[in-house]
């Protein structure tokens, strides 16, 4: 017999969620005999799988340990691999945390490193936030196999700034919801090829080739091929003209719509570039600018601006502005041209 505790980042889930994390490996049908023939119980009670989990509920597994081990991808002796997360936290020190308060935690990515692993060698700013907590013990080993804490937006690997994780469920949760919403204001600086004057929202449609792991920017649904334009994706973008200097112009960008390379195919279908980006940039103006010690894309996502909340768990972040400052390469860049 197995027997866990609900604890705070399992508080609030439906049973049959945690129970499909709790044994990751087994098929449904599997998860929902058991609790038919009482081999699992919540409370000592016989549950269906629709319960909502509360704090300190006790769940009851009557699974031999080699069938737990089985499907739950562990033994119950041994407490899963950190070794990545601690390798992660330690490698990555050159994020900075920006904000952190019980359930959120903002760190400031450099250019360079990825937020989300895209093999299952790398390290991102995913395992470096669990190597985190786990340094800190605000987790364990253990309380990964139900919940994982994770960031809630996602920055190109040569992109700098904020990005936005989630410590808990609850925090997941009502990150998730304001990014969803469009409620979270997220704004960018960039320096583009060019002189652009532009203070205005510009829509389009953009097209994914995943083959190219690239996107087409349509200014028009009817510009959109036909065979593309099922697949085809609104896109809302509002531009800001900061200054020009040196045939360069720095801009600020608020997103309205979050789609892959949204700012970058976006400013290069408008005929201006962003500095440094190899995808969709310029190639002479970039190899101009790497002698000038430009290797990433001059992005770097600078301010967000949190919603009014009468929820007191998240009082903290209330219509709270955080800004990050640029890398010392803009401020450089644009002085020297």
């Amino acid at each position: 017999m197995i027997i866990t505790k609900i604890a705070a980042n399992e508080n609030g889930q439906r049973f049959d969620k945690y129970l499909k994390k709790l044994l990751k490996n087994a098929p449904d049908s599997f998860i929902y005999k058991m609790l038919r023939k009482k081999n699992i119980v919540l409370n000592g009670k016989k549950a269906d799988g629709r319960e909502i989990l509360c704090l300190d509920d006790e769940v009851k597994l009557f699974l031999a340990d080699d069938t737990f081990e089985k499907f739950g991808g562990k033994s119950i002796h041994n407490p899963p691999d950190i070794t990545q997360y601690k390798q992660a936290y330690h490698k990555l020190n050159a994020l900075k945390i920006m904000y952190e308060d019980d359930n959120i935690l903002i760190v400031n990515k450099p250019a360079g490193i990825l937020s989300q692993k895209s093999k299952p060698d790398d390290m991102s700013v995913n395992e470096w936030l669990t190597g985190y907590l786990l340094f800190r013990n605000s987790i364990t080993a253990e309380t990964l196999s139900t919940f994982k804490p994770s960031i809630c937006n996602r920055l190109d690997r040569n992109t700098s700034g904020m990005v936005i994780c989630g410590k808990t469920l609850a925090g997941s949760q009502y990150l998730s919801s304001i990014i969803k919403d469009k409620s979270l204001e997220k704004y960018y600086y960039c320096i583009v090829d060019g002189s652009l004057s532009l203070n205005a929202h510009v829509t389009g449609y953009l097209c994914k080739d995943a083959v190219q792991n690239k996107v087409t920017v349509f200014s028009k649904e009817c510009n959109i091929p036909h065979v593309l334009r099922r697949e085809a994706e609104y896109i809302d973008t509002a531009f800001h003209t900061v200054y020009t200097a040196h045939d360069m112009t720095f801009m600020e960008v608020q997103l309205f719509t979050g789609k892959t390379h949204q700012i970058r195919a976006h400013l290069s279908s408008l005929g201006h570039p962003i500095i440094g980006d190899v995808k969709y940039g310029s190639p002479a103006a970039n190899q101009k600018y790497a002698k000038k010690g430009v290797h990433s894309q001059m992005l770097h996502a600078h301010k967000l601006v949190f919603p009014l909340t009468h929820d007191q768990i998240f009082e903290r972040t209330s219509g709270m502005v955080l800004e990050c400052p640029v890398p010392e390469i803009f401020n450089r860049l644009l002085k020297e041209g």
